[in-house]
C-alpha cells in the first residue's frame, strides 16, 4: 500500500507540519467533499434537514462502505483515535434464511486495497482463502438464540490474525444516542474503547493489546460498513444514524516538499517520517512511472531525492510514500 505525491518541474506542494484533525457533522453533503461510496450506495442517505448519515446494514446485499480516505497509512507504531455518535433505529439477526447467528453492524477504519476484493468475507473470521485483512474496528452484535447483544472492538492484521474484546454483554437500545471513542497509543500499542450513553460511561472499558513481534495492520479509510454474509453463518438487518465524527491521524507522511533543480539536476527535500519509505519518481507523458533514486527509509528528518538523469525536456515528478 502506497501514498504518491506529485510534482510539476518547478513547483512541488507544500503540506502542514502537525497531526490532522477531520470533523463530520454533515451539516453539507458529505459525497461533493472526499466522502465515497463502494458497494450498494442505496444503504446510505445523507439526511439535510437532520444533518446525519442514514444508514442500513444489511449483510444480503454485497460489501458497502460509506467511506472516508485518510490520506496517510496507519499501522501499529502510529498514534491516532476515532469517536462518532451511534443511534439505532432497529435491527435483528439471522436475517438471511439459513444464517442464524448474529452479524455486526461496523464503524471503523479498513485497508481499501483488502476490503473492496471480491474474496473479502468479514463474516469468514480466520479463513486463507475469504479472511478479511486490516481493521480497526467498532462492532455491534444484537442477541440471536440465547446469546445476549455484544458491544465489540476488533482488529484484524495483514495476515487474517485476530485480536478482539467482546467483554460487553450490553444492548445498544433503538432510540438511545450513544457515543463511541476509541484511541490507539502506539507507545504502549494499546487500543481502548469506550462507550458512554447520555453523558456517562456504558459498559467497561475495552482494551486490546497488539503485540510487538508478528502483528501489524494497515489500514486507511475511515468507513462505515455493511458486509455481505458471504460465507458465513451470520446475517443482519439494522437502521441507524451516524453523525458528529472525529478522526485524528499523524502528520502526512511527506511534509515541507520543494522541488527544484540544482545544476541540472532534479532534487525534491522533504521531511519524511520514521517508518515509512520513500521514492522519487518520474514521467514525460503521464503513461508510466519510472523510479529515478533509490527508496530511502525516513527518520524524521529532512530527506533529499534526486534524478541525477534528467531529460532534456519537461519531465514530471512524485515521491512514493509506502510503509515497510
Amino acid at each position: 500500500m502506497k501514498l504518491l505525491l506529485a510534482c510539476g518541474a518547478l513547483l512541488c506542494m507544500v503540506l502542514l507540519l502537525r497531526a490532522v484533525t477531520v470533523v463530520e457533522d454533515f451539516s453539507t453533503n458529505p459525497l461533493a467533499r472526499d466522502w465515497r461510496v463502494f458497494g450498494d450506495a442505496s444503504l446510505f442517505h445523507w439526511n439535510a434537514t437532520n444533518q446525519n448519515l442514514e444508514v442500513t446494514w444489511d449483510s444480503s446485499h454485497t460489501n458497502s462502505y460509506y467511506y472516508l480516505p485518510l490520506k496517510t497509512i496507519l499501522d501499529k507504531d502510529d498514534d491516532f483515535s476515532l469517536s462518532f455518535d451511534l443511534e439505532f433505529l432497529g435491527y435483528a439477526s439471522g436475517t438471511t434464511s439459513n444464517k442464524p447467528y448474529a452479524a455486526e453492524a461496523a464503524i471503523g477504519l479498513l485497508n481499501l486495497d483488502n476490503a473492496t476484493q471480491t474474496n473479502f468475507s468479514r463474516g469468514s473470521g480466520v479463513s486463507a482463502a475469504y479472511g478479511p485483512e486490516n481493521l480497526v474496528e467498532f462492532d455491534f452484535f444484537p442477541s440471536f438464540s440465547t446469546f445476549l447483544p455484544t458491544i465489540a472492538q476488533v482488529i484484524v492484521s495483514t495476515n487474517n490474525t485476530w485480536l478482539y474484546n467482546h467483554d460487553n454483554l450490553l444492548d445498544m437500545p433503538p432510540g438511545d444516542l450513544f457515543h463511541i471513542e476509541m484511541d490507539y497509543a502506539a507507545a504502549t500499542r494499546t487500543l481502548t474503547t469506550v462507550t458512554t450513553l447520555n453523558g456517562s460511561q456504558y459498559g467497561a472499558t475495552q482494551t486490546i493489546q497488539v503485540p510487538t513481534n508478528g502483528f501489524d495492520f494497515r489500514v486507511a479509510a475511515f468507513s462505515v460498513s455493511s458486509y455481505s454474509d458471504q460465507n458465513s453463518a451470520s446475517s443482519i438487518h439494522a437502521h441507524g444514524v451516524i453523525d458528529n465524527i472525529v478522526v485524528t491521524t499523524p502528520p502526512p507522511p511527506v511534509q515541507n516538499l520543494i522541488g527544484k533543480l540544482a545544476n541540472t539536476v532534479w532534487q525534491v527535500t522533504f521531511l519524511g517520517r520514521s517508518n515509512w519509505l520513500y521514492t522519487l519518481e518520474r514521467t514525460v507523458d503521464f503513461s508510466a512511472w519510472t523510479n529515478v533514486s533509490a527508496t530511502v527509509s525516513g527518520n524524521a528528518t529532512n530527506l533529499v531525492l534526486q534524478d541525477t538523469n534528467p531529460p532534456t525536456d519537461q519531465a514530471f515528478y512524485r515521491v512514493r510514500a509506502e510503509r515497510p
